[in-house]
Formats: C-alpha cells, structure tokens, sequence
C-alpha cells in the first residue's frame, strides 16, 4: 500500500503521547496534527516528535490539518461534542473508552456516526490481551460449553485516583476500569445485560481531596440468563506490585477458566528499598518501540481502517457498555435493582 493513514490527536496528555508514538511506529500511518485545549500542550508533543500542524481548538484542526481520522484521547467526558463534530466533517475516529458518560452523549454519538457513514472503533482493549483473548477462543470452540456465570475483579491502587488523573473527581472507577470489565463480560457472554444491582462505598478517596466513590460491587443478569459479579475500585494501596488488580472466572456448563493478570513472576526486580514487577505485557517498549496489548489496540484500528476489516469493538458494542454502566450507578445511588435501558 502506497498511502498512510493520515490521524490527528486530540488530547495531548500521557495516553495521547502513546498514540502518536504508535502511529508514527505503524508503516501505514502518519501523524498530521496534535490537538489539545492547552495550546501548550500540543505545541510542546507536537514539537517532541516533529508534528508540523499544532492546533487548541479541534474545529479548526479538522478543518484545517488534512487528516483521515481522529483518536479522540481526551477525558472520558469530553467525547461527545469532539466526536459529532469529526463525524460531520468525515473523519473516522477511534474514541478511547469509554464512549461517552452521558445517556444523552451516548444517543447523539450513535446518530452522528451512523448518519455520517464515518468508521468508528472504541479502545476497549482488553479483548486484545492475550489470556483474555486465549479464553474466549476456547469459548468459542465450546471447551466449557454454555458461558453460565462469572466473577471479575479490576482495580486499581490509589495513585490513579489522586495523581495519575487530574480529572478523577469529574469521572467514576465505572468508567476507567468498570468499562473494560463490562465490555469484556459482554463479549464473553455474547449477550447484553439485562437488570443490574449496584452498591457503592464512598470517603476514602473524599479524605485524600477527591471526590468521587471508592468502589461499586455489581450484580449482572444477562437477557439469556447470564449472571456475574463485577468488582471495581480504585483504593488498593500503593504498595501494590501492580496498578491492576485483575482477576476473572467464567464458569461452564462444561468447565470453567481462571484467569489472573494482576501479577506475573516472567521478571521482579530488587533492591534494598523496593520491588519492582515490570510491565511486560501491557504497555511497554522494546528497542524504543510500543509493544503490548494496550498498544495492539491502537495499531489494530489502523490495521482495521486500513484493510476494510470489522473493528473488534464497534460503536454499539461501546454503547451499550456505557448504557448498562450508567444503570448500574443509578443502581448503586437507590440501593435497588435497575434495568438497562437501551
């Protein structure tokens, strides 16, 4: 193939640094422009890697920049408009999850892109990590037979919460990790969820100056009969080997799986002061080049966009994860059951 995907990055934080350096490492893609509301911001990664076009505001970078598509990599609650807006103008777009936190958002992000005809993909990834991936292939070949239930765990130690995102307070564990756990039930399932209830405990985050709740334990039933369990929080302490704290079971009718990716014994690090457990798996770098799930990703949309392949994430697939997570915080704020409204 003789031309490059051509993307824009709105969002010049951490994750968006990710994805320029994926693109620029990706043979097929090129990155035309960098966008952020802090002018400065896109000035200074733009000039990191050499990005000519710089913008503060994404109206003019579409406009403006050439690009074929937008990675919208901004917090989680300032999808909606960016992402209206790329599909009037006839950009495809990867979204990063979740889609949007907002009923609301959620319909009109649907519309847009449907009426538009654009290609859109949401960066749900933990469908690309290789023991998830590895179990729902046994899935699909009925090694457990029929999926009967589940148990799934993803938090998260503290620092995220109080240093790692300034925006922690606007936003809930629901939507940092509770999307990933819900999407990746869903695709196990093969179903969407029917009824949720949700209880919730807030204060400790509230003692350390942000405002937001602690952590939800939620009761799901599928529309077929599917049940599970989804725990998400982001208080476990600091001195964790990991950020994550991740674990799955999926029982069958014929067998169940277990799956641990909270820690690994593949490389530990000590010293007289600390432990240390690289990230080898998830996002990481070899010869200077990302590598890991979590950037597979990220490539996978290009590839995807590039080849005319179905994206493993649609837009629906994201919008009913959003849907079902806003049912569950209504759940935990009533202390009642609550159906999924789609």
């Amino acid at each position: 193939m003789n031309t490059k995907l051509k993307m824009a990055v709105v969002g010049a934080g951490t994750w968006g640094e990710n994805h320029v350096q994926i693109y620029l490492a990706h043979p097929f893609a090129e990155v035309v422009a960098v966008c952020d509301a802090n002018y400065d911001k896109a000035r200074t990664l733009g000039e990191r890697y050499g990005i000519a076009k710089v913008y503060g505001d994404y109206r003019e970078m579409l406009k403006d920049s050439g690009c074929d598509a937008v990675a919208i990599v901004t917090p989680d609650f300032a999808h909606a408009d960016i992402a209206c807006a790329a599909a009037a103008a006839g950009k495809h777009m990867l979204i990063e999850k979740p889609l949007a936190t907002r009923r609301e958002d959620v319909l009109r992000m649907l519309e847009a892109i449907e009426k538009s005809g654009v290609r859109a993909m949401v960066d749900l990834h933990n469908r690309w990590s290789p023991p998830y991936n590895a179990a729902h292939a046994a899935v699909e070949r009925g090694e457990i037979g029929e999926v009967y239930s589940a148990y799934m765990r993803l938090n998260d130690i503290k620092w995220v919460a109080t240093d790692l995102l300034p925006w922690a307070a606007s936003s809930s564990i629901l939507w940092f990790l509770g999307s990933h756990s819900l999407d990746t039930l869903r695709w196990f399932f093969q179903d969407e969820v029917r009824r949720v209830y949700s209880v919730s405990r807030s204060g400790l985050l509230r003692s350390m100056g942000v405002d937001t709740v602690d952590e939800y334990l939620t009761t799901l039933e599928f529309k077929n009969g599917g049940i599970a369990q989804m725990e998400n929080g982001w208080i476990t302490p600091n001195g964790n080997p990991n950020v994550n704290d991740m674990k799955m079971n999926l029982t069958g009718t014929k067998g169940m799986i277990a799956i641990d990716t909270s820690n690994h014994n593949m490389i530990q690090m000590y010293t007289e002061q600390k432990t240390v457990v690289p990230d080898v798996i998830v996002q990481n770098h070899i010869f200077g080049r990302p590598k890991g799930f979590a950037f597979e990703s990220i490539r996978g949309f290009v590839d995807c966009m590039l080849d005319g392949s179905p994206f493993p994430v649609s837009v629906r697939d994201a919008a009913n994860t959003s849907l079902a997570i806003l049912a569950i915080m209504r759940s935990a704020e009533t202390r009642t059951p609550v159906e999924v409204e789609y």
